[in-house]
């Protein structure tokens, strides 16, 4: 279907899925360079702390902004914990991408 002949709602929601795709690729990208695993955001009783987000923030300048499309997207939240953790749909979506594996409980 030519982009043209899409709604404005199809087209919006067609970008923030991608948007929220390339945040996910690139969170799993960051975390396994500081040293993560992707099981870290995906399983809910895990998390990042606030400091680990901090932390994560001065080491890659990309990890704010997706911290805050993946928050905006209800696709992370923090847990009972005070933790970041992705949502049910966070973890579909990691599940879609990355494969069974990446979202244990998806």
């Amino acid at each position: 279907m030519p982009a043209e002949a899409l709604s404005p709602a199809t087209t919006a929601s067609f970008h923030v899925q991608r948007s929220l795709r390339h945040c996910l690729s690139s969170v799993a990208e960051l975390l396994y360079e500081s040293g993560h695993v992707l099981e870290t955001i995906t399983l809910i009783q895990r998390g990042l702390s606030h400091q680990e987000l901090i932390s994560l923030s001065h080491q890659h300048p990309r990890w704010a902004l997706c911290q805050q499309v993946l928050e905006e997207s209800d696709a992370a939240t923090f847990n009972d914990y005070g933790r970041f953790v992705l949502t049910a749909m966070g973890r579909e979506l990691i599940f879609d991408m990355f494969g069974q594996g990446a979202a244990d409980c998806a």
